[in-house]
């Protein structure tokens, strides 16, 4: 039962035709009984006028008046008519009609009455109105209620046979349905195989106009351009993964081996430890790197969202690596327009400036300027840019700095494994915003929009907001 109840070609074809016996029923249904109660009223009327019409005779001309004129009505009927007459005296003996005896079924209930009688050895079913004339003389005028049998034989017919037709197309149509799904869900099924066997780039065949089916294959078509995109991505990720991590491990290897090998001073031998905790301290820093990217791509970290100057952190955060743009030789300055308050996560968001300004110190000019600007803009979006005087990057590079564990020409010769910038754009789609870059002249310009949004204040996530700085 459960089976025949889902979704299937059979299963529409059988909802069609109880809909469409449905919506006959009601249709039929008050036309039968309208048409009922027409004939009930009629039959009544016209029992109502021979009666009438009889006891007019008899009020005007007599009780002989009134048998001759029964007589003459019963002899001129046609044959196989089925009007009863019958007159008779105080104690119901027949006078005149085509009845040979008073029926034993009649009441002096007043108004129409429809019962079985006895006629001619046979027991017919009529509608009657018995009336008491003057004298004590009593009328019956009666019609047999099978008189309109015929009326109603053809009312059943035509029903009988719109019920065929409405099965007859509701299988037509079952299994043009069922043959138009095969045949669509058979291309899909193809398709989904290919796919299944590991051929991604192959897509569910679209078909023309605009229909639901059109539309669900669409999406599942964007959907596979996703997955896609997520394998290649973790496949490049795992490639970049394998290939960063066996850099410092292979120096790590290389660097006991070689103590183990040598087995050289104490002096040595702590400065080659020295240099194997670095190596370590790498792979650490890339594992946690894809930690907080997996943290912030899951959206957990929205439950710790608080009121976020994003003015104050990043003023912190250039007061943070101020020394060492001193140190460098190199001008870091702030430009900024306000408070500018925004529910976000304090620590994310100082991370991701704080990468920004650690790149931009990367490549910036020796005695090079770094600025550091926030605003509003008009949309109410909050922007972060954040610019230096280096090599900058190139406009076919752009896009792929944003991948995870890419890194361009400029970057070969200097430290990281790729992931500040995937960091930054990650917490970017956090917050609703964007990450773009753009040319500087010379140099590059990265800016990071938030969106301002309504997202929920965790009261436990305000003790972070206190030096975000820091805690980044």
């Amino acid at each position: 039962m459960i089976n025949s109840l889902r979704f299937s070609a059979r299963s529409v074809a059988f909802s069609f035709v109880a809909a469409s016996l449905a919506a006959l029923a009601f249709f039929a249904s008050p036309l039968w009984y309208t048409w009922h109660e027409t004939v009930e009223e009629d039959r009544a009327r016209l029992l109502q006028s021979d009666t009438h019409r009889l006891v007019n005779v008899f009020n005007m001309q007599g009780v002989a008046a009134l048998t001759s004129a029964i007589n003459v009505q019963v002899g001129t009927q046609p044959a196989g008519a089925q009007d009863l007459v019958l007159l008779a005296d105080a104690s119901l003996t027949r006078l005149a009609g085509n009845l040979p005896v008073w029926p034993r079924e009649v009441t002096d209930l007043p108004g129409p009455q429809t019962v079985a009688i006895d006629v001619a050895g046979r027991s017919i079913r009529v509608s009657l109105l018995h009336t008491e004339l003057p004298g004590g003389y009593h009328l019956l005028v009666a019609n047999d209620v099978a008189k309109y049998r015929r009326l109603e034989n053809l009312f059943l017919y035509g029903l009988l046979s719109a019920i065929g037709i409405i099965l007859l197309l509701g299988v037509a149509g079952g299994r043009l349905i069922r043959r138009t799904l095969l045949s669509k869900v058979g291309d899909i099924n193809l398709a989904a195989s290919a796919i299944m066997q590991g051929d991604f780039s192959h897509r569910l065949p679209a078909y023309g106009g605009e229909n639901e089916l059109n539309t669900l294959v669409e999406t599942e078509n964007r959907m596979l351009d996703q997955i896609e995109q997520l394998i290649g991505g973790v496949r490049n990720v795992s490639n970049a993964i394998a290939h960063d991590l066996r850099t410092p491990l292979a120096e790590l290897r290389a660097r006991l081996e070689e103590l183990a090998l040598t087995r050289p001073g104490p002096e040595q031998t702590f400065n080659e430890i020295d240099s194997a905790i670095g190596d370590v301290d790498r792979v650490i820093d890339i594992f946690n790197a894809l930690l907080r990217l997996a943290e912030i791509d899951s959206g957990a970290r929205r439950a710790g969202f608080v009121e976020v100057d994003v003015a104050n952190v990043a003023s912190e955060v250039a007061e943070f690596y101020q020394p060492l743009a001193e140190l460098q030789g190199r001008a870091l300055s702030v430009v900024s327009s306000g408070p500018l308050v925004i529910p976000g996560d304090p620590l994310l968001i100082a991370q991701a400036i704080a990468n920004l300004v650690d790149n931009a110190l990367k490549y910036a000019q020796d005695n090079g300027k770094i600025s550091v600007e926030t605003s509003r803009c008009p949309d109410g979006t909050i922007r972060i840019a954040v610019s230096d005087d280096g090599p900058g990057i190139a406009d076919a590079e752009k896009p792929k700095v944003l991948e995870r564990f890419y890194r361009g020409d400029t970057s070969r010769g200097t430290p990281g494994v790729g992931l500040g910038l995937s960091l930054v754009a990650a917490v970017a789609k956090l917050q609703g915003g964007i990450l773009t870059l753009t040319d500087n002249h010379p140099g590059l310009t990265v800016a990071l929009t938030l969106l301002p949004s309504t997202a929920s204040i965790s009261g436990a996530a305000r003790a972070a907001q206190a030096d975000p700085a820091r805690h980044a």
